[in-house]
Protein backbone atom coordinates (compact mmCIF):
# COMPACT_ATOMS: atom_id res chain seq x y z
CA UNK A 1 0.00 0.00 0.00
CA UNK A 2 1.61 3.02 -1.08
CA UNK A 3 -0.44 5.83 0.59
CA UNK A 4 -2.10 6.81 3.64
CA UNK A 5 -5.59 6.62 1.75
CA UNK A 6 -5.41 3.08 0.67
CA UNK A 7 -5.81 2.28 4.34
CA UNK A 8 -9.03 4.05 5.26
CA UNK A 9 -12.06 2.04 4.27
CA UNK A 10 -14.61 5.26 4.47
CA UNK A 11 -15.22 8.32 4.62
CA UNK A 12 -15.42 10.39 8.02
CA UNK A 13 -19.03 11.33 9.65
CA UNK A 14 -17.87 14.77 8.49
CA UNK A 15 -17.01 13.98 4.81
CA UNK A 16 -20.16 12.17 4.52
CA UNK A 17 -22.36 14.95 5.98
CA UNK A 18 -20.97 17.03 3.53
CA UNK A 19 -21.75 14.86 0.66
CA UNK A 20 -25.42 14.69 2.01
CA UNK A 21 -25.47 18.11 1.75
CA UNK A 22 -24.56 18.24 -1.91
CA UNK A 23 -26.72 14.99 -2.79
CA UNK A 24 -29.35 16.93 -0.95
CA UNK A 25 -29.52 19.99 -3.12
CA UNK A 26 -28.93 18.23 -6.36
CA UNK A 27 -31.86 16.12 -5.63
CA UNK A 28 -33.58 19.68 -4.86
CA UNK A 29 -33.00 20.73 -8.09
CA UNK A 30 -33.57 17.47 -10.05
CA UNK A 31 -37.31 17.29 -8.78
CA UNK A 32 -37.72 21.27 -9.38
CA UNK A 33 -36.75 20.65 -13.12
CA UNK A 34 -38.62 17.56 -13.32
CA UNK A 35 -41.61 19.35 -11.69
CA UNK A 36 -41.19 21.90 -14.68
CA UNK A 37 -40.89 19.19 -17.54
CA UNK A 38 -43.67 17.59 -16.21
CA UNK A 39 -45.88 20.83 -16.22
CA UNK A 40 -44.90 21.67 -19.95
CA UNK A 41 -45.70 18.12 -20.69
CA UNK A 42 -48.98 18.74 -19.42
CA UNK A 43 -49.29 22.36 -21.07
CA UNK A 44 -48.08 20.36 -24.38
CA UNK A 45 -51.36 17.59 -24.37
CA UNK A 46 -53.84 20.85 -23.43
CA UNK A 47 -52.30 22.71 -26.64
CA UNK A 48 -52.52 19.30 -28.88
CA UNK A 49 -56.22 18.75 -28.09
CA UNK A 50 -56.92 22.62 -29.07
CA UNK A 51 -54.39 21.97 -32.46
CA UNK A 52 -55.67 18.56 -33.30
CA UNK A 53 -55.02 17.63 -36.84
CA UNK A 54 -53.06 21.32 -37.17
CA UNK A 55 -49.81 21.50 -38.66
CA UNK A 56 -48.26 22.91 -35.06
CA UNK A 57 -49.12 18.54 -34.40
CA UNK A 58 -45.83 17.23 -34.85
CA UNK A 59 -43.68 20.03 -33.60
CA UNK A 60 -46.02 19.68 -30.22
CA UNK A 61 -45.88 15.51 -31.07
CA UNK A 62 -41.72 16.01 -30.89
CA UNK A 63 -41.62 18.60 -28.16
CA UNK A 64 -43.73 16.28 -25.91
CA UNK A 65 -41.14 13.51 -26.58
CA UNK A 66 -38.54 15.37 -26.08
CA UNK A 67 -39.46 16.83 -22.61
CA UNK A 68 -40.67 12.75 -21.79
CA UNK A 69 -36.92 12.18 -22.68
CA UNK A 70 -35.63 14.53 -20.20
CA UNK A 71 -37.91 13.88 -17.53
CA UNK A 72 -36.68 10.13 -17.47
CA UNK A 73 -33.17 11.16 -17.35
CA UNK A 74 -33.97 13.65 -14.10
CA UNK A 75 -36.16 10.86 -12.64
CA UNK A 76 -33.52 8.59 -13.25
CA UNK A 77 -31.18 11.17 -11.78
CA UNK A 78 -33.18 11.08 -8.73
CA UNK A 79 -33.33 7.80 -8.24
CA UNK A 80 -29.08 7.22 -8.25
CA UNK A 81 -29.20 10.15 -5.75
CA UNK A 82 -31.63 8.70 -3.19
CA UNK A 83 -29.48 5.21 -3.93
CA UNK A 84 -26.39 7.64 -2.78
CA UNK A 85 -27.95 8.94 0.26
CA UNK A 86 -28.45 5.58 1.22
CA UNK A 87 -25.60 4.60 0.88
CA UNK A 88 -24.57 7.62 2.95
CA UNK A 89 -26.92 6.33 6.21
CA UNK A 90 -25.38 3.05 5.74
CA UNK A 91 -22.00 4.33 6.01
CA UNK A 92 -20.37 2.98 2.71
CA UNK A 93 -20.97 5.78 0.15
CA UNK A 94 -17.83 6.72 -1.91
CA UNK A 95 -16.39 3.21 -1.86
CA UNK A 96 -15.76 1.74 -5.49
CA UNK A 97 -17.67 -1.36 -5.92
CA UNK A 98 -14.71 -2.91 -8.26
CA UNK A 99 -11.85 -2.07 -6.23
CA UNK A 100 -13.21 -1.25 -2.67
CA UNK A 101 -11.43 1.53 -2.35
CA UNK A 102 -12.38 5.04 -1.56
CA UNK A 103 -13.44 6.61 -4.72
CA UNK A 104 -11.65 10.90 -4.86
CA UNK A 105 -13.63 13.43 -3.32
CA UNK A 106 -13.37 15.55 -6.30
CA UNK A 107 -15.13 12.71 -8.29
CA UNK A 108 -17.96 12.71 -5.86
CA UNK A 109 -18.36 16.40 -5.43
CA UNK A 110 -18.92 16.14 -9.40
CA UNK A 111 -20.40 13.25 -9.78
CA UNK A 112 -22.38 12.75 -5.95
CA UNK A 113 -24.28 9.19 -7.19
CA UNK A 114 -20.75 7.44 -8.72
CA UNK A 115 -20.32 4.10 -7.79
CA UNK A 116 -17.26 3.79 -9.51
CA UNK A 117 -13.72 5.32 -9.17
CA UNK A 118 -12.64 7.28 -11.94
CA UNK A 119 -9.83 4.57 -12.85
CA UNK A 120 -12.62 1.54 -12.56
CA UNK A 121 -14.90 3.22 -14.92
CA UNK A 122 -12.33 3.64 -17.56
CA UNK A 123 -11.59 0.07 -17.48
CA UNK A 124 -14.89 -0.47 -18.06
Amino acid sequence: MSSNNDNITRYSDEDLALFKSVIDEKIRIAKDQLASYQGQIAELGESADAKFKSLGESTTSMDTERLFEMASRQEKLIHHLQNADLRIKNKVYGVCRESGKLISKERLLAVPHATLSIEAKQRK
